[in-house]
């Protein structure tokens, strides 16, 4: 019988895991703080800003709420940016993308000081990870991880299939894999929207995880029997008339093929705000010099 993976069962396990770590700072005077700026009226942005805030206060992290007019000057976010980078009492600083159009994504992403770039995207974090020396893990990435870890999945000489190449998911997770490290010294075979038979790809991977953005992308005939399916997707789709979600996996067909696999949502996206956390506690624990435990 197919394993379901349930993402919140392992987002829970891993804010409980928080709570020794944050008492071990809160005990030398110290609440990990993790600022959410927020320039945008879209509601989906609103929604996820809203959850992770959430979070936060759930596990025992200060949540600091900054939201700013989406047609105010880009000025307006960097001078924002550089006040929480000084700001001693901020540990994690996180900008929701997508910010407005007049707005350069990649130069708020180098604003951000690499000490509080708990979203790990900034180039010195990147750098780090690609050399094999990671401070700040991608919190989705490294979420994967984690699942693969909780459903005892081998990677070590496993042959994977990463369908996508974003440099939120696909780049980093490739990178990971191939480490020398827990959960690495995978065989990393990273396609895309111009690899060519794609299915011929997938159907050679132990595990397969599909983050390219395409509802439905990957089904049960490019699977081989057994594989393990991490889904990263959340794409809204009109079906019968009605908005649903679903991942980049045709989950029925490919839950009749794989041996786990992960649904949409429940899945991924528990991991990612859970993994966010994470990374906010151990920068507060870098920042303030406190040797903490995390899960």
């Amino acid at each position: 019988m197919t394993r379901i993976i349930d993402g919140n069962d392992v987002a829970s396990d891993v804010r409980d895991g928080l709570g020794d770590a944050i008492a071990t700072l809160e005990d030398d005077g110290v609440t990990p703080t993790l600022a959410t700026v927020l320039m945008s009226d879209d509601p989906a942005s609103e929604t996820y800003v809203s959850m992770k805030q959430e979070d936060c206060e759930e596990v025992g992290i200060e949540a600091l709420d900054v939201e700013l007019d989406p047609d105010a000057p880009a000025e307006k976010l960097f001078g924002t940016v550089e006040d929480l980078n000084a700001d001693p009492n901020v540990n994690g600083i996180l900008v929701q993308m997508p910010v407005p159009d007049h707005v350069s994504n990649r130069d708020v992403i180098r604003a951000i000081d690499p000490a509080k770039d708990v979203d790990g995207f900034h180039p010195e974090n990147v750098g780090r990870l690609v050399a094999g020396d990671p401070v700040f893990k991608p919190c989705t990435p490294h979420g994967v991880l984690k699942l693969l870890e909780d459903a005892d999945v081998e990677t070590e000489g496993a042959d994977v299939a990463v369908v996508g190449r974003s440099n939120i998911v696909g780049k980093p997770l490739a990178n990971l894999l191939v480490q020398k490290a827990d959960y690495g010294n995978a065989t990393v075979t990273l396609c895309h929207s111009r690899t060519d038979d794609l299915a011929e790809k997938t159907r050679r991977a132990d595990v397969v995880i599909a983050a390219a953005g395409v509802p439905e992308l990957v089904d049960g005939s490019m699977l081989t029997e057994g594989a393990v399916v991490i889904d990263v997707g959340v794409n809204r789709v009109d079906r019968d008339g009605e908005s649903t979600l679903v991942g980049d996996v045709d989950f029925e067909s490919a839950k009749e093929v794989a041996g786990a696999i992960t649904p949409v949502p429940g899945g991924v996206g528990p991991m990612t705000r859970a993994m966010l956390l994470y990374n906010t506690v151990m920068a507060t624990g870098r920042q303030t010099d406190v040797s903490v435990d995390l899960p």
